[in-house]
């Protein structure tokens, strides 16, 4: 059974499962892997959302405030071998749970064209799709979802 845990970037299995997600995402950006990277700092996160299965670390996601009343998805991540159980769409909404707790109004976020199961995800969890935002207008190999959560 899968349990949900909030913490913060300073988690140690957050930092280990986030390890795996850079590896993961510099294969897929291949080239725009560095132009991406620069937006993932975990310096800036106080809200990370952990899944564990038997106590082992599976799946992590965050949220940070973009704007007031609007807080970014950020370092979605669930181990090959758990994908496919739902443990994502657990973590997603466990982020949407805390971002209505925060009082904000929606969360928005990014992914990348050769995330083909995260697009997936945010579409069958309720996410709309919006024009590229901040730093990724422009970006063709990024797409940009938002969700109203109040």
């Amino acid at each position: 059974m899968i349990e949900i845990q909030r913490t913060n970037s300073e988690n140690k299995d957050f930092i280990d499962l986030v390890r795996f997600l850079d590896a993961d995402l510099e294969i897929r950006d291949g080239e725009d892997h560095a132009f991406y990277s620069q937006f993932n700092k975990l310096d800036h996160i106080k809200y990370v959302v952990l899944a564990y299965d038997k106590g082992e670390p599976v799946g992590c996601g965050a949220i940070k405030e973009y704007e007031p009343n609007i807080m970014e998805i950020k370092r979605m991540f669930v181990l090959p071998e758990y994908r496919g159980r739902g443990v994502a769409s657990k973590v997603l909404k466990e982020l949407e749970n805390w971002t209505r707790e925060l009082l904000f109004e929606k969360c928005i976020l990014e992914t990348g064209v050769k995330q083909p199961e995260a697009i997936g995800l945010y579409q069958k969890n309720g996410y709309h799709f919006i024009p590229n935002y901040g730093q990724y207008a422009g970006v063709k190999e990024s797409v940009c979802f938002e969700k109203p959560v109040s």
